[in-house]
C-alpha cells in the first residue's frame, strides 16, 4: 500500500491500476450533466466508481478533465489516507496521544522512536525551481474562471459552485494558519462568493481583519493530495495547523510555496490555485444551493 500521495494524480493512477477508475470519454457537459451521472454512479452498491470525465465540453478556452467520487466507497477512502482499513488510522493516533511520561532510560528510548518520525510531518518549503501549481500564472484581466470546469450540481443551483477547495487564511498578526473547506460561488470572472460558518476559525479571523479595517487575504488550492484534501474537512481544536494532521497521515510535510499575490502558502503540489481578497464590507447573496442535506 502506497503509504501519502504527492498529488491527486498519483491517487487517481492508483485507482485506476487497481480497476477503480471510469473513464468517461464522451463529451459531457459540467452544467448538470457531470452531477447527474456521478449521482446515479454513486448510489450504486459500494459506492460505486470513481469516475474521471476526459471531455468536458464547456470548460471555458482550455479543456480540462473533470474527476469525481473519488472517495465514495471505504476501500476509496482508506487507500487515500494510506491505509488498508480507516480505523488504522485511529490507532495510529492514539499510539501517540496515550503515551505516559517516560520512567527510565528505556522508556525514554521507546518514547523517543515514536516522537521523531514526527518531526518530519511539519510543513515543507517548496525548493525547486517552479511549483507544479505555478507552472501557469494569469493575473489581472487575463482572470477568467469560465476556464476551469467548475460545477453546476442541481437545476435550482444559483450558479456553479466550487465544492471542495482548500481555503487557506491566516490571522492579521500573521502567528495562526487555517486551512478550512468552504464552497466558493462563482459570480463573474475574477470573483467569488466565500461562505463560511460563524463558528469557523476562517470567519473568526475575517472579523479579526473586518476590526481593524483591514481586507483579509485568502487563497484556495483545488485539487491537493488526498490526506490534505481530508485534513481540510477535519474537526480539529481551535488554532490547531490543519497541515500537521495532513503531514502526519502522510508521514511527510506537505510541500509549500509562497503565492504570487498575497501573503499566504499553499501546496506546492495543486491543480489549480485562486489568490484574492475578502473585503471587510462587502456581502454579497449566495444560493440556492443544494446542500448534503436536501435542504
Amino acid at each position: 500500500m502506497k503509504s501519502s500521495f504527492a498529488d491527486i494524480r498519483e491517487f487517481i493512477e492508483l485507482l485506476d491500476s487497481r480497476g477503480q477508475l471510469l473513464r468517461v470519454k464522451d463529451a459531457v457537459s459540467a452544467d448538470l450533466e457531470i452531477s447527474k451521472i456521478t449521482d446515479a454512479e454513486s448510489k450504486k452498491p459500494g459506492g460505486g466508481m470513481a469516475l474521471l470525465f476526459e471531455n468536458v465540453s464547456d470548460g471555458g478556452r482550455r479543456s480540462f478533465p473533470v474527476v469525481t467520487n473519488l472517495f465514495g466507497s471505504s476501500d476509496r477512502m482508506a487507500w487515500a489516507l494510506g491505509v488498508e482499513d480507516v480505523r488504522e488510522i485511529e490507532r495510529r493516533i492514539e499510539s501517540i496521544v496515550s503515551l505516559a511520561p517516560p520512567s527510565g532510560l528505556g522508556e525514554i528510548w521507546e518514547a523517543a522512536k515514536k516522537l521523531l518520525p514526527l518531526a518530519r510531518i511539519l510543513p515543507k518549503k517548496f525548493r525547486g525551481r517552479l511549483a507544479p501549481c505555478q507552472e501557469v500564472v494569469e493575473v489581472g484581466e487575463d482572470v477568467d474562471l469560465s476556464q476551469i470546469p467548475v460545477l453546476k450540481c442541481w437545476p435550482r443551483d444559483g450558479g456553479r459552485f466550487v465544492t471542495l477547495p482548500l481555503v487557506f487564511t491566516k490571522s492579521p498578526d500573521s502567528k495562526r494558519r487555517n486551512l478550512g473547506m468552504y464552497r466558493l460561488q462563482i459570480y463573474d470572472k475574477n470573483t467569488t462568493g466565500m461562505h463560511w460558518h460563524i463558528h469557523k476559525d476562517a470567519a473568526h479571523f475575517y472579523g479579526e481583519y473586518k476590526a481593524a479595517g483591514r481586507r483579509m487575504p485568502v487563497a484556495v488550492a483545488i485539487g491537493a493530495d488526498p490526506a490534505t484534501i481530508y485534513s481540510a474537512t477535519a474537526p480539529l481544536p481551535r488554532g490547531m495547523d490543519e497541515l500537521l494532521l495532513s503531514g502526519f497521515l502522510r508521514g511527510r510535510g506537505v510541500r509549500l510555496v509562497k503565492c504570487k499575490t498575497v501573503d499566504l502558502e499553499v501546496p506546492a503540489d495543486a491543480e489549480f490555485v485562486l489568490e484574492g481578497y475578502v473585503e471587510p464590507d462587502e456581502l454579497r447573496l449566495e444560493g440556492p444551493f443544494g446542500d448534503h442535506t436536501g435542504y
